[in-house]
């Protein structure tokens, strides 16, 4: 999350017979130096046809890499992450960044980049496939599908479900739909979007293909913060009703519990029937400063330093702490009865790890189970190498690889 709670994704081949969309590239300069060239950002010029835009009416974009080898046929499908936008004003506002509009989004990195790097060494088991990052320019977890005018009078577009759709219809003509394996990966609201969309993913190939989803920080609480209110359910309120997201949420849901519970993942996996693997952290450094301790709920500023660095928190902050964890193992427990999924819930005072090399893989990342990394559990889980790959951490901070330099994006 990188905004305040308040402000809060047919086989082709020869037998296709259509043309594939006509894209716009913005390609990388040339020559680049050391580190690897970035990877170039492709424009669905012809997804604006169907309303499948940005918040402020500009195409969808994403980057694709192809897989060679034993990973021709193999897809991983990363839904980008970045908070939400709950009013038409930080709607607005969002349209002047890539949060908003893909007049701001550039090529990016792979390289280093975890889950998505080309090394093998450091992605073992999906350094070659064909990977993809779907950039996030909606401000609804690619799952909205409404419209709404701003101040100044021009069209606020609430379009992420026709983003997620146009994409993956896109990705189809391109070799997706051939897939044996495929994943679908998400980040933050990025994680949240590939719990509403797994499912759906899932049903767009033929049942002999392997198809899984790894939501990574996506496991948002609806807790209550330290005030005794529950801000960021009110936030997530704004989002469902401004944005119009039924359309992604759970049926049975639906018909007993309103929409914006129906959002959360406490809700959302019990209605999931793909295997999925959940990564998180008990202690997930934006979770502590968006939903436990918001700006809101501590006028006093006493959770400042606590919130900067976990480190920093005293003994009755701790047990705070401790208290969310326990919350969020809760609320996990129906994942931890089904037979095909997996997770690695770890203690360490971080958000998103998938695709951050230093997390994802490397000798600081955090290790569970019989000291494996991330990769390592996810690799296992996803290939069937081992079974019952659930892993949950001890309180912190018990957890000696826990390392002070994993990220905490704000």
């Amino acid at each position: 999350m990188a905004v305040t709670a308040a402000a809060v994704l047919v086989l082709v081949l020869l037998s296709y017979s259509g043309p594939l969309c006509p894209r716009l590239v913005r390609a990388s300069p040339s020559p680049l130096p050391s580190p690897p060239e970035p990877v170039a950002l492709t424009l669905l010029a012809c997804a604006t046809e169907k309303g499948a835009v940005c918040l402020d009416g500009t195409p969808p974009g994403y980057h694709l890499q192809r897989g060679s080898g034993s990973g021709s046929r193999s897809w991983l499908i990363h839904l980008e992450g970045g908070a939400w936008c709950n009013t038409v004003e930080s709607c607005s506002d969002r349209r002047m960044s890539m949060l908003g509009s893909s007049n701001f989004m550039k090529p990016i990195q792979f390289a280093g980049s975890g889950i998505l790097d080309s090394d093998p060494q450091l992605n073992p088991d999906f350094y070659n496939w064909n990977r993809v990052r779907v950039r996030y320019c909606d401000g609804a977890s690619f799952s909205g599908d409404a419209e709404a005018r701003a101040r100044d009078g021009s069209i606020l577009h609430f379009r992420g479900l026709r983003i997620y759709e146009a994409v993956i219809d896109e990705l189809m003509k391109k070799g997706l739909a051939s897939a044996t394996q495929a994943l679908l990966v998400g980040c933050s609201a990025g994680g949240l979007a590939t719990l509403l969309h797994c499912d759906d993913f899932r049903a767009r190939f033929p049942q002999e293909a392997s198809v899984k989803c790894l939501a990574d920080a996506g496991f948002f609480l609806n807790a209550r913060d330290i005030s005794g209110e529950r801000s960021f359910r009110s936030a997530f309120d704004g989002v469902v009703q401004l944005q119009n997201i039924r359309k992604v949420l759970p049926k049975n849901c639906l018909a007993n519990k309103d929409p914006t519970e129906c959002f959360f993942p406490a809700e959302l996996i019990k209605s999931i029937h793909t295997p999925v693997f959940i990564l998180n952290s008990a202690y997930d450094s934006s979770q502590i400063r968006y939903i436990l301790a918001p700006d809101s709920s501590d006028p006093d500023k006493l959770w400042l330093s606590c919130k900067d660095n976990i480190k920093n928190c005293n003994s009755t902050q701790t047990q705070v702490l401790h208290g969310f964890r326990n919350a969020m193992v809760n609320d996990m427990k129906v994942a931890q009865v089904k037979e095909d999924w997996g997770m690695f819930i770890d203690s360490c005072f971080t958000h998103c790890q998938a695709h951050y090399g230093v997390s994802w893989n490397s000798p600081i990342s955090p290790r569970l189970g019989n000291k494996q990394t991330i990769a390592e559990v996810v690799g296992d889980w996803y290939t069937g190498r081992r079974q019952g790959v659930k892993y949950n951490d001890c309180e912190y901070p018990c957890n000696p690889t826990c390392s002070s330099l994993l990220p905490t994006p704000p």
